[in-house]
């Protein structure tokens, strides 16, 4: 399971021009890629990881604050695409992610056990998503469990 976390200032997620999730206090845009084999307990895990990354800045401006303790949200955005094999050739191959009924259950189970936590946002699974935000830093980070 993978996310790329992007710490925003603010961010949005439209499907055919509506606005489906938006954070707009700041915090996490969360990219979301379900691999094959992934289960509850990773999604578990790289939760825990995502709510602790410490990359908001304290009083000293030291990256030392997670998104919690720095009153953020988080937009969580399904993206297969994260699970792409791009070692050979020109053309991604997707062979290493879920299958998309999985993915979604994952997806869902994910944004659901944040949402215990802290002020979560989603965009649409399986849909063309629009997603704008703006960048705080920019800060962006790769995590994989």
């Amino acid at each position: 399971m993978i996310a790329l976390i992007q710490r925003v200032k603010w961010a949005k997620v439209e499907v055919e021009g509506n606005i489906v999730g938006q954070i707009a206090q700041g915090g996490l845009l969360v990219l979301l890629g379900v691999e094959q084999g992934d289960d509850r307990a990773k999604a578990d895990k790289l939760l825990a990881k995502v709510l602790g990354y410490r990359i908001f800045a304290d009083e000293q401006g030291k990256m030392n604050l997670n998104v919690q303790q720095a009153g953020g949200g988080l937009l969580v955005v399904s993206q297969f695409t994260l699970a792409a094999d791009t070692q050979k050739g020109l053309r991604p191959s997707f062979s290493k992610g879920a299958a998309p009924d999985e993915a979604e259950a994952l997806y869902e189970y994910f944004h659901q056990q944040a949402a215990k936590h802290i002020v979560t946002e989603t965009g649409q699974f399986a849909a063309d998503m629009q997603v704008s935000l703006q960048n705080d830093g920019p800060v962006t980070f790769w995590l994989q469990v």
